[in-house]
């Protein structure tokens, strides 16, 4: 629109004098070319403002820099560049220099009350150090290390991925049905194969088994691969047999339908237990049912009964009913041994968090999920809980963009993600896609920390422990074994 009516730019411009763009890096490339090419249709003056670090363009989809908008002519943007460096220790700041790929060279802040300042005006030394090992156990990691990882505010952990952390934290189980469902994939493949071949079937009032069955019969080789599951659909439905029983069953044109993503399960994750709940949640309306559930057993094991009456669904009218919810609020208490089913029915039943329309639709729409979710021991959501509270020292390495911590361990693990790879990262080899998203993860993990970091490989080439000696010192790569 802004590049075919100049008279919008034109409004624009008188609208908004002022335009300031904060992290400028994450932002759509469509949004910037509005700013810096249509509005120049319109000769108005307006001055606009880019705020951001082109080494943290950690996410797909945005323009990562605007190298090509620099210049110090006035329908340019003038770069201002951040020399100095308030949160890191110089040990940090030495490293992060060295990483960053950008030419722009940190320095320690010349205000004395920086946050890395000490008390006489001198920068904060700090610690880094590469730790290797041929086992891939974290625990000797920590042991080494002697933080107190319980103490969340002070230690974090960093991981690529969900999927790493929550075998350490305990939600291995939840974190597969939300991200790992091969079953559900070989559902797509075939309604996408139906959708390509409209005539091949009609999928209404059919179970999943039907339409499998009817789509293979009488073909053979390509054809029948087609509308079969691949290797890795296979391997995990041999697997998980029973949950794939339970799906041949279900209506094709309802399983189909299901939507599900990680998103769903571990969106609004904190950094730690005092940050603020973020609006707009992506979590399904299952995980938010259980969520109320945990929240109102964790406000009476706290004592914060006032906060629990008011977010539960009991009515008290008496004294007798007093005893009784605390008689069945105790019950739910102990419920790390039952199944999510039970807990959800069991508060409903006692009246703590009743079953609402919200979780009797997806019961209905999504049972497919739904019953996976409910098969589970409630424990597994209970850690699923006080991971996204913050109570863990676990987090993502997207997610700590913009936060900062004392003490930083780095896990560089992959975890089979072909869009990272930390063997690239110190050989400086691989796609160059991959090698600069790897490099820029990477500076963000390093910077977080605010005394020390501390970053774990396992099993490293020499050259990967070369490169490591030439960035940390050779005094500070250790091998731990």
């Amino acid at each position: 629109m802004y590049e075919k009516y100049p008279k919008l730019c034109a409004i624009t411009k008188d609208t908004y004098p002022f335009v300031f763009v904060d992290e400028y890096q994450d932002t759509s490339k469509l949004v910037v070319e509005i700013l810096l090419e249509h509005l120049k249709q319109s000769q108005k003056e307006n001055i606009i403002g880019f705020f951001g670090d082109a080494m943290q363009s950690i996410y797909d989809g945005s323009i990562g820099n605007i190298d090509e908008y620099k210049g110090q002519e006035d329908h340019l943007v003038n770069e201002v560049k951040k020399e100095q460096n308030r949160r890191n220790p110089q040990l940090v700041i030495d490293l992060s220099n060295k990483i960053r790929t950008d030419g722009l060279t940190q320095h320690p802040s010349d205000d004395p009350s920086a946050p890395n300042m000490e008390p006489d005006g001198n920068v904060k030394e700090g610690s880094i150090f590469f730790l290797y090992s041929d086992d891939d156990d974290l625990n000797n990691v920590r042991s080494y290390l002697g933080w107190d990882f319980s103490d969340t505010k002070q230690n974090k952990e960093l991981n690529l991925t969900h999927n790493l952390i929550a075998a350490k934290a305990g939600f291995e189980e939840l974190m597969r049905i939300y991200d790992s469902d091969k079953i559900l994939d070989f559902v797509a493949r075939l309604k996408k194969y139906i959708k390509a071949n409209p005539e091949s079937i009609e999928t209404e009032g059919k179970t999943l088994k039907k339409v499998i069955d009817e789509l293979q019969e009488g073909k053979s080789g390509r054809t029948l691969n087609a509308v079969s599951p691949t290797r890795g659909m296979q391997e995990y439905i041999d697997i998980n047999q029973a949950t794939y029983e339970e799906a041949l069953q279900c209506p094709f044109d309802q399983i189909a339908s299901i939507y599900i993503n990680k998103d769903q399960l571990v969106d609004d994750k904190k950094n730690d237990t005092e940050e603020n709940d973020k609006p707009g949640s992506k979590r399904d309306d299952i995980i938010k049912h259980l969520f109320k559930i945990q929240h109102a057993l964790r406000l009476y094991e706290e004592k914060k009964y006032n906060e629990f009456i008011r977010i539960t669904d009991f009515k008290i009218t008496s004294l007798q009913a007093k005893s009784r919810l605390q008689k069945n609020v105790q019950m739910l208490v102990e419920a790390s041994k039952k199944t999510i089913s039970e807990v959800i029915n069991d508060a409903d039943d006692y009246g703590i968090v009743l079953i609402d329309d919200r979780v009797q639709k997806i019961r209905e729409n999504k049972k497919y999920i739904y019953d996976q979710v409910c098969r589970l021991n409630f424990i597994q959501f209970q850690q699923l809980y006080q991971y996204l509270e913050g109570f863990t020292p676990f987090s993502t390495q997207h997610k700590t963009k913009g936060a900062e911590f004392p003490n930083v361990l780095v896990v560089l693990d992959n975890g089979k993600w072909n869009n990272y790879n930390f063997n690239y990262l110190f050989t400086n080899e691989g796609t160059e896609s991959v090698l600069h998203r790897t490099q820029k993860i990477f500076y963000v993990c390093c910077t977080r920390a605010k005394e020390q970091l501390a970053v774990f490989f396992h099993q490293p080439s020499q050259a990967v422990i070369d490169r490591a000696r030439e960035w940390f010192g050779k005094e500070n790569v250790q091998c731990i074994d």
